[in-house]
């Protein structure tokens, strides 16, 4: 099931956010800088507030999140700013089922093209956006250690 995520989900999604981000930085960036104390209380005010904005989604499973999911608009751009499943959770649909909501709900709101950055180390990330039709952004393919995809919604047809 997917829904909209609430405040009373917030330490969830912050410990999922927080595990899923270890499985592809560890061992390219110093831990501190996704599990360092710091880091954690940006990421929770992050999540606190795209709740509070009703821009995240849960994809829950067996009565937990498995996965969360959430964009935002900026200077006419909609970005994918967090995909992430529990690592005990992949391969199971829950990223697909995710990533259709979120489709969904940009070509409802008329969103021409979706913009997100992935960590150039995360290839797993890297192959489930390719599959789901994400390719390099032909303006910005690059932002520092990430890359820049973008996704063409086309409208659906009839």
């Amino acid at each position: 099931m997917i829904r909209l995520a609430t405040a009373a989900d917030l330490d969830a999604v912050v410990a999922l956010h927080t595990e899923a981000r270890a499985t592809y930085y560890r061992g390219h960036i110093p831990d501190a800088d996704f599990l360092g104390p710091e880091e954690v209380a940006r990421s929770r005010a992050g999540w606190a507030a795209a709740v509070e904005r009703g821009a995240v989604l849960c994809a829950e499973r067996d009565g937990e999140i498995a996965g969360i999911a959430a964009s935002r608009e900026s200077d006419g751009v909609t970005r994918l700013t967090q995909l992430h499943v529990l690592p005990a959770r992949w391969r199971a649909g829950v990223g697909t089922e995710l990533h259709t909501a979120c489709v969904d709900r940009w070509r409802t709101a008329g969103v021409p093209w979706a913009r997100l950055e992935v960590f150039e180390k995360n290839e797993r990330a890297q192959a489930f956006y390719a599959a789901h039709g994400w390719v390099p952004d032909p303006e910005t393919p690059r932002d520092g250690d990430h890359l820049v995809l973008r996704l063409t919604l086309a409208p659906e047809t009839e």
